[in-house]
Parts: structure tokens; sequence; C-alpha cells
């Protein structure tokens, strides 16, 4: 039962999708990622006051890059949200589980570790399919910018997962990952915003605009929270899979907000790529059994 704390992070990241979209009448993507990151600075400061530990990491280089990386995806993430629907920005970053399977079956089979699986690239090709389909009909030809950006935010995303992999194999506690990727994300949204000639936040406010943007941060910090405990608590195959219900979420979210229908051509394309997603799921965890030293998995390594 602890894997149902999944669901909880996934609408708990739709509701941050809907209040993103929302705040960018309010806001510039820069000033909602250094929102995103302060909040969550502060909180796992706070962790870290209350319940012990320490900020000092023997590993900088590796989260310069997790950050960097990570905070690239995340940008293009916000900002495909002020381009397209919700529900369709979502699906397509949630197409990182697809990559992750994609990236690692590819590595392995190159350096000639692992034989080629059909099954797997099978997967993935579905995937494509499904993406095909809900870009058809619930995106016009102007929006295909936004929906290329929010697919590379996708990819990204798996290079994330990876590296905070790496950053787990090498001991690293996730509450420290998790705070410099918070911390860089801070950094970002203030270089961004000065980049653009604004200082942060100052400008007129006002208190629906305040409002969406702290639900943002709030939403997003107790989303990993609740994600972390999931894989911890719960069995890891379930709680994967319970991941895809955050593109149903957004789906509803972006009917009942904006009478985003995609259709029906659209909404078979959101159940392939939930189909291929928790088929890929399964080849990552068959392989996982079959190996006599299974990578360990990072629980907050596919948020970014």
């Amino acid at each position: 039962m602890q894997s149902l704390w999944m669901v909880v992070a996934s609408l708990l990241f739709s509701v941050m999708g809907v209040c993103v979209k929302l705040s960018a009448d309010y806001y510039s993507t820069a000033e909602v990622v250094l929102c995103r990151g302060l909040i969550g600075v502060a909180f796992i400061y706070g962790l870290i006051r209350v319940r012990g530990g320490t900020l000092r990491t023997p590993y900088p280089r590796d989260h310069i890059i997790r950050g960097g990386i990570g905070v690239i995806s995340l940008w293009l993430w916000f900002y495909s949200f002020s381009l397209l629907p919700v529900a369709t920005a979502t699906t397509l970053n949630y197409m990182s589980s697809i990559w992750i399977a994609a990236m690692l079956f590819g590595a392995a089979w190159w350096q000639g570790k692992k034989r080629f699986e059909w099954g797997l690239a099978g997967t993935v090709l579905l995937s494509f399919v499904g993406v095909a389909m809900l870009l058809r009909p619930s995106i016009d030809s102007d929006q295909m910018l936004g929906g290329l950006i929010a697919l590379f935010s996708g990819v990204l995303s798996a290079l994330v997962y990876l590296q905070v992999r790496k950053l787990g194999l090498l001991g690293e506690p996730e509450y420290r990952v998790v705070f410099y990727f918070s911390f860089t994300g801070l950094l970002a949204g203030v270089a961004g915003s000065i980049a653009i000639g604004r200082v942060p936040f100052w400008h007129a406010h006002t208190a629906k605009g305040l409002a969406l943007i702290v639900t943002v941060g709030l939403t997003a910090t107790l989303a990993q929270i609740a994600m972390t405990r999931a894989y911890r608590l719960g069995n890891t195959l379930v709680t994967a899979n319970l991941q895809y219900t955050g593109i149903v979420f957004a789906s509803l979210w972006g009917l009942l907000i904006w009478n985003d229908a995609p259709g029906w051509m659209g909404w078979a394309g959101i159940a392939i790529i939930l189909l291929s997603g928790i088929a890929s799921t399964f080849y990552n965890q068959r392989s996982q059994q079959h190996s006599r030293t299974p990578p360990a998995v990072d629980p907050i390594a596919t948020e970014v």
C-alpha cells in the first residue's frame, strides 16, 4: 500500500503543472524556477537542521552536472506549459522513463553486455506512435515548437536520472541531492531574470499570482517527499507504474480548467504512451532481477 504515495506525488505534480501554466500570466519562467528552488532550499535546509545531516559533499562536480542538466530540463518543461495544453506537456515530459530504458539497454548492448531487446525496442517505437497521435489532434502548427521543447525536456530528465543514480551509488544521501538541485535552480532563476533585464519579483504583484507561484514550490517539494516515500517503502515496479497516473491527472485538469479535450485520437495516444511506459518498466525490472548486482534506484531521480 505504500506505493500509493506515488499517486499522491503524481497528483501534486499535476497541480504544480496547472499552477505553472496559470502563473505565466504573472511571472517569467525564470521567476517560477527561482521560487521553486527557493522553497526547496528552505525546506530541505530546515529538515537538515531538525533531523541532522551535513551539506558538505565530496562530489561537487557531479552535483553541478546533475543540477545544470536538471535545471535546463525543468526550465524547458515549465516553458512548454505556456505553449501547450497541460496534458500534452506532461505526457511528453513523462516519456523520460522510456528514454531511460532505451539509454540503459542501448549502452549495455553497444558494450556487448546484453543482447538487443526487441521487446523494449517495440515499446519505444510504440511510444513514438502514441506521441504522434497525441500531437496531431491537440497541437496546432504554431505549437510544434512547444511539443519539441517538452519532448527534449524528457530526454534531459532521463540523463538527470542516470546522474542521480551515479550519485546514489557513490553514497550521496537524497536530501543533499535535492538541496543542491534546488539551489542550482535558485541561482539559475536569478541569472535568467537578470539576463532578460528583469530584477526577480521587482514588479507589481497580485494575490492570485503570489498564491500560484508559492503553490508551485510547495507542491513540488511535497511531491518529492511523497515520491521518495513510495520508492523507499513500496514495491518498485508498482510505484514506477503508478507514476504514469500523472498523465491522467494532467489530462483531467486540462479538460476541467481549459476545456483542452485532446479528442479520441489524443486520448488513444495518451493510452499508448501509458502502456508503453508500463511495458518498459517491466523490462527494466526483469533486467534487475536477472542481474547479480542490481543498480540502486534513487527515488527522486524521476522528477526534474
